[in-house]
């Protein structure tokens, strides 16, 4: 098949969507898929060096919504070029601007939501939520209405989407998402991180791995630490990944308050093997969000053999849960004293017994090439061309 993949953005600071496009990119050609990607970045943005797809880039968009009359042109012209477009988020004018384009030309259109109709915005930001609710009367809820099918990643993802905003009208799909095997030497990629934070030597490494968002409930995860870090002087805590809206400071702060700054360390995005190298030398993968729609970090985690703390928020817990990849609680402090004090009371044998889990874990449920099948499946199925995997 000849497909079209649309996204807002490709900065890897945004998070698991960018990781997904590039994934699902890349394992489509190896599938031996003709695949494009446009997104609305500004050609000359770093991080477009060097993607799978040769991304095509037509910013910068205008304002937060991101309007792009190029887009909208060049979506007019080449539509009916695809066998099938995929258009990555909604809220923004790229989601819009597929729907006009592929229902002019008949080209059929799958949807990936990415989380955003999860119900704790409405908890957490009620006032976005009304304005938001405003948009999706008026035209959102078209776009999901009138895709061939709505791509989710989860089950939970797909059970909490219709709760949020009505009406709610959608032919919904589960597709797996999945990542590559690390690449590299796992030793040689310890060592490199440890070598870059000598201090972090000998420690027993809680790693947090993502943007600093107030969704990412790391103020859970700091009171839980300053509860339990007493118990064992080797155990640190590793703060890593961009700021978003000075949320670090905040942090900081409680850290300070809670008289635990020396005992975590706050490293910044880290990118190639200075990621990976960090999940090799840690000992468990810490994610106590209020809100997750599937977590490519906890992919990437259980990829590296690491077992995973989360909290139910976090949309494939049950996944976790069965594999036994890890330990899940609630979304409360008191939740995520839980996680680390039942992680720090197992012994060495039942730690490394989760080591191997997490690996297997990631085999079975979030592995590359797996979830391009059944993406694809999916996708042939809905358009008719059954056998295009």
């Amino acid at each position: 098949m000849r497909l079209l993949q649309v996204a807002g953005t490709l900065n890897p600071a945004y998070g698991g969507p960018c990781v997904v496009v590039n994934q699902l990119t890349r394992s489509l050609t190896d599938l031996g898929h003709s695949i494009d990607v446009v997104t609305l970045d500004p050609p000359s943005a770093p991080w477009l060096t060097d993607l799978p797809g040769s991304p095509r880039a037509f910013g910068p968009a205008l304002g937060n919504y991101g309007y792009s009359r190029h887009l909208r042109l060049w979506l007019g012209r080449h539509a009916p070029d695809y066998d099938a477009v995929t258009v990555h988020g909604i809220w923004q004018y790229q989601s819009q601007a597929v729907h006009a384009a592929c229902s002019r030309a008949g080209v059929p259109y799958f949807l990936f939501v990415h989380g955003a109709l999860d119900p704790w915005f409405r908890e957490r930001y009620p006032g976005k939520h009304a304005k938001k609710a405003l948009y999706w009367r008026a035209f959102e809820h078209r776009t999901l209405r009138d895709a061939r099918a709505v791509l989710y990643t989860c089950e939970e993802e797909r059970r909490l989407a219709p709760t949020s905003f009505t009406p709610y009208q959608a032919r919904e799909a589960i597709v797996g998402l999945g990542i590559d095997e690390p690449p590299g030497d796992p030793a040689l990629q310890r060592e490199a991180f440890l070598s870059a934070n000598p201090d972090l030597r000998d420690k027993r490494i809680l790693l947090f791995l993502g943007r600093l968002h107030p969704k990412k409930g790391c103020d859970l995860l700091i009171e839980a630490f300053s509860r339990v870090c007493h118990r064992d002087e080797s155990l640190h805590l590793v703060v890593a990944g961009p700021d978003e809206s000075e949320t670090e400071a905040g942090l900081r702060m409680l850290a300070e308050s809670l008289r635990v700054g020396d005992r975590i360390s706050w490293i910044g995005m880290l990118n190639e093997d200075a990621k990976w190298g960090a999940y090799r030398a840690a000992d468990a993968f810490v994610l106590t969000s209020h809100s997750e729609n599937f977590g490519i970090v906890i992919a990437e985690a259980l990829a590296c053999g690491l077992p995973v703390l989360i909290s139910d928020k976090v949309n494939i817990w049950r996944e976790i849960e069965r594999c036994g990849a890890g330990l899940v609680e609630g979304d409360t402090v008191a939740g995520a004293t839980s996680l680390l004090d039942r992680w720090m009371n197992l012994s060495d044998s039942d730690r490394a017994e989760a080591r191997r889990r997490a690996q297997a874990c990631f085999l079975e449920n979030f592995e590359a090439r797996s979830a391009a099948l059944g993406f694809v499946e999916s996708v042939a199925g809905a358009i008719g061309k059954a056998g295009a995997a």
